[in-house]
């Protein structure tokens, strides 16, 4: 009897493995794919939408162009995954079975119990969300002057808050909109926990950008109109994004595997099989042991594009009874941009450990159209180059 092997989730993780999945398998197993969205998103590149919103054209690609024809779609949302009966329950009440179980549907913005956050603040985790976050500055522009200018406060000033900061500083300058960007960071420095020369070169870039910075506090409450950091300072707002950490999706508390009592970000091994032997998990849905390490895998793209690939493998190696292989993550590097800026870091094979400039600006353009290439072929990674 053929197994049936289910993948949840199109980002990265999810995306990765079943194109893996699809040249391994051959038709050894029945291959379905459950996504909430019908399309993969490079998410890593979202951010370019708060500018323009027409680079969704480059980065989207629908899953009926990814898929081979014997890959079954379901669109929708997993409520609840029932382990002891290998069953998927959906949003709209319908069920699937399994065999074998790939979690890879990604997490969700964590906001830390701190008051109104969620209620009052824009985040960027899909398509929708940055186009939301496009229509927002665009409307508060419009209602703002020059003597009364818009003010943007982005919380958090990692990568995706970062990168946001400088798309909007640059749909600022490309229409002459009224608004003032403050980046909001709790830690000391913006890139917390990284190097401090990478944290001088964005700090630079950021301020170029006439960014406000403001780091060593952080958001204690917010309201309808104010952003309370520390004691003391407040922030008005006309936009607030929030862009500070991730927790697991609702669905993961629901299995019964081993996982984060807190974030329920499912733990998984280096093979990615849980402590389920018929589940695995990838991407940020998990954690995933490293071997020797104490900490896990980073939530990246690049970790989520690499596991994918043994991931894939690792199934199809279950199927047949054979061992697993296990995956350490390789860092190839940091690649980071201010609008059209960049800032490029320990890559890996380049003598220069962190540098800006065209240089960098090329690199990340490159990386983002070699994902594209993999998944989807060369003629849509040249065509949406020009745009990463």
């Amino acid at each position: 009897m053929t197994d049936d092997v289910v993948v949840l989730g199109s980002g990265y993780a999810g995306t990765g493995a079943i194109k893996r999945l699809e040249s391994e398998l051959d038709e050894e197993a029945d291959l379905t794919w459950v996504s909430d969205v019908d399309h993969h998103l490079v998410l890593h590149e979202s951010h370019r939408c708060i500018r323009d919103p027409t680079v969704q054209e480059k980065i989207t690609f629908p899953v009926s162009e990814l898929k081979s024809p014997s890959t079954r779609f379901v669109q929708g949302r997993v409520e609840e995954i029932d382990t002891d009966g290998r069953e998927l329950t959906l949003d709209d009440g319908s069920t699937i079975a399994y065999d074998y179980l790939l979690v890879g549907f990604g997490s969700k913005t964590a906001f830390f119990g701190i008051g109104g956050l969620k209620e009052y603040s824009l985040t960027l985790k899909c398509l929708d969300d940055a186009l939301d976050i496009h229509e927002a500055v665009t409307e508060a522009a419009r209602e703002a002057s020059r003597t009364d200018p818009a003010q943007i406060v982005i919380g958090g000033a990692g990568l995706s808050g970062i990168q946001s900061a400088g798309e909007i500083a640059e749909f600022r300058n490309k229409h002459r909109a009224p608004l003032e960007i403050h980046l909001v960071e709790g830690l000391d420095n913006v890139f917390p926990n990284n190097d401090p020369v990478v944290q001088a070169k964005l700090r630079k870039l950021l301020e170029q950008k006439e960014i406000e910075i403001h780091t060593g506090e952080f958001i204690g409450e917010v309201d309808e109109d104010t952003v309370y950091i520390g004691d003391d300072n407040e922030l008005g707002y006309d936009v607030l994004l929030w862009t500070g950490g991730i927790t697991g999706q609702d669905a993961a508390a629901t299995a019964d595997v081993d996982q984060d009592e807190r974030s329920h970000r499912i733990n998984a091994s280096s093979t990615f099989q849980t402590s389920d032997e018929r589940v695995f998990a990838i991407g940020d849905a998990a954690l995933i042991e490293q071997p020797g390490q104490e900490l896990p895998a980073p939530p990246t793209a690049q970790a989520a594009w690499q596991a994918a690939e043994v991931a894939g493998e690792n199934i199809a190696r279950a199927i047949r009874g054979q061992p697993l292989e296990e995956w350490t993550y390789d860092d190839k590097g940091t690649l980071i941009s201010v609008g059209s800026k960049a800032v490029a870091h320990n890559v890996k094979g380049l003598p220069i450990d962190t540098f800006g400039g065209p240089a960098a600006k090329a690199l990340k353009k490159t990386v983002a159209s070699r994902w594209i290439a993999k998944v989807n072929g060369f003629s849509d990674a040249a065509r949406a180059f020009p745009d990463m």
